[in-house]
């Protein structure tokens, strides 16, 4: 069996040690990126949910770059919320500052009832730039 193709940005917060999970993986030509929530360095969440989201988009942008990969390389989004109906709007309000230029990925939200004390979780799959596949 190949070994997996990890990729680590270049300060992961210590929920991946923590729980025992990489925080993306190189497959396929594809990018797969574990679901990205706003944990500061220790792995404590953001009290504030719009700095709390920013963070997660932080997160995810610095898995991103360590593949060489973009917001324009995202071909599927997943969005995970606590509170949908509360919180859309400040979603709204902080992904303009992230999510590039269309052609936009595909999107999915879903309202679930538990984030280990985090309010949004924002999990991708990108492809990768061709000489990196």
């Amino acid at each position: 069996m190949a070994k997996r193709d990890v990729v680590f940005p270049a300060n992961p917060h210590a929920l991946f040690a923590a729980h025992r999970y990489s925080p993306a993986i190189r497959s396929g030509g594809f990018l797969f990126v574990s679901g990205q929530v706003g944990a500061r360095a220790d792995g404590s969440p953001e009290p504030d949910t719009e700095a709390q989201i920013r963070l997660a988009f932080d997160n995810l942008v610095a898995i991103l770059d360590a593949a060489g990969c973009t917001f324009d390389d995202i071909v599927d989004t997943s969005l995970f919320m606590i509170d949908p109906e509360g919180d859309f709007g400040t979603l709204m309000k902080v992904m303009p500052d992230y999510w590039g230029e269309p052609p936009y990925s595909t999107l999915t939200g879903v309202g679930v009832n538990w984030l280990a004390g985090f309010r949004f979780e924002i999990k991708v799959i990108a492809r990768l730039p061709e000489e990196t596949a």
